[in-house]
């Protein structure tokens, strides 16, 4: 499984299984995420408390220890962004694409303005911030 195709077969069985999964809990549903969004409905803040809370355990359990990293400039201007976007259009960088596919075709402007957005964040790094890379490969 560690030849380039088997990742590739694997990349796309977890991606396809992680779409049919959000789709049938309604995180692909704009109208469902609005209303989670402004916690009329508190299904995406116990499925993340529900996360962490799983990433916890297995990390006591892996005896997985990370230092504290710095923070860059960068981290909460782009938090910020990457919270108002998803707000505004109703999905992360994955929900678009599971919203296309299940048919909501507005979700296109999400993602060209997913595109767009990295292209600016690459253009204004490289003209003005020069900020550190990390790990998310601007």
């Amino acid at each position: 499984m560690r030849s380039r195709g088997g990742m590739l077969v694997a990349t796309m069985v977890a991606g396809l299984g992680l779409g049919f999964t959000v789709t049938n809990i309604g995180f692909g549903d704009y109208a469902e995420l609005n209303r989670m969004f402004t916690f009329q409905d508190l299904r995406m803040l116990l499925a993340f408390a529900g996360a962490v809370a799983i990433i916890v355990v297995a990390y006591a359990i892996l005896r997985v220890r990370r230092s504290p990293a710095r923070i860059h400039a960068g981290v909460i201007p782009g938090a910020v962004l990457f919270g108002t976007g998803w707000a505004i259009s109703g999905g992360c960088p994955a929900i678009p694409i599971i919203q296309v596919a299940s048919g909501y075709l507005p979700a296109i402007v999400t993602i060209a303005g997913v595109v767009v957005g990295i292209w600016l964040c690459r253009w204004a790094n490289a003209r003005y911030f020069q900020l550190d890379r990390g790990s998310c490969g601007l």
